[in-house]
């Protein structure tokens, strides 16, 4: 309590569930994984052990009397993997479906927002991969979602929140301001930023595309310089002179 009264607080959760294809590249079916036993597969598993389980939780009372199941997936943020979605489409329909219509609920209660935010396809780091893979990644992710969910995608998880230039590139030209880097837009710029810059997240809507470099030059430099996670990326063509000085920055993951 303080003088303004009670001060509201939020928390954010989000969900990032993946399995990598387990299937045999020459069978096409998944083999006996001894590892996941008493189960048949570690797929097996893990749904059993989470998806599922998220999806019936159980609510109990003071005398561990359950006093409600609620399907998790439809208050919190998540995104599955494509291909751990076509698996379970097929072996586990009913935990499928759970999802989805977590996704259906959750639109109804956030004002026709779903929880469910779509994935890269295969779970490919994007930087390492060259423009087409990148783009090809965004695309089969985007168009998955909207074959399971039924609606394009307002976000993308990208794999191991790894990003560059040209990923940012191609999703503000899929996806537009929805993706999952700048859909908090309470960051400010530092007392000591200089006047020109302009933060895209809070200000009015462009009249036109905004470029990655752009919204990298625009930026605050402590969210650019946070963390060192490895060399600088390729910078693009159209990149900014503000943001060629700064190239020995180092970029982090964020993580949402």
């Amino acid at each position: 309590m303080g003088l303004m009264g009670p001060m509201e607080r939020y928390i954010c959760i989000h969900g990032h569930f993946y399995q990598p294809p387990r299937e045999n590249a020459w069978l096409e079916f998944v083999e006996l994984q001894d590892s996941a036993y008493p189960f048949h597969d570690w797929n097996e598993r893990i749904t059993a052990e989470c998806y599922a389980a998220n999806g019936t939780s159980r609510i109990l009372d003071g005398y561990q009397n359950i006093e409600k199941i609620t399907n998790n997936y439809a208050h919190i943020s998540f995104n599955f993997g494509p291909t751990l979605l076509e698996w379970m489409a097929e072996k586990e329909p009913e935990t499928y479906r759970t999802i989805l219509e977590a996704d259906k609920e959750s639109r109804q209660r956030f004002s026709g927002h779903g929880s469910a935010i779509a994935q890269a396809y295969n779970h490919t780091i994007l930087p390492l991969s060259n423009s087409r893979d990148k783009y090809t990644q965004i695309l089969w992710g985007i168009r998955d979602f909207e074959f399971r969910f039924g609606r394009k995608p307002e976000g993308m998880w990208l794999p191991e929140t790894a990003v560059d230039l040209e990923v940012l590139d191609v999703l503000l030209a899929k996806l537009g301001r929805g993706t999952d880097l700048w859909q908090d837009a309470s960051i400010e710029l530092p007392p000591e930023a200089p006047s020109h810059w302009m933060n895209i997240l809070t200000s009015e809507e462009p009249s036109s595309p905004v470029s990655a470099s752009a919204l990298f030059s625009t930026l605050p430099l402590a969210v650019l310089t946070a963390r060192d996670h490895g060399p600088t990326p390729s910078l693009p063509n159209d990149a900014s002179a503000e943001v060629r000085a700064r190239k020995h920055t180092r970029f982090k993951s964020v993580d949402i």
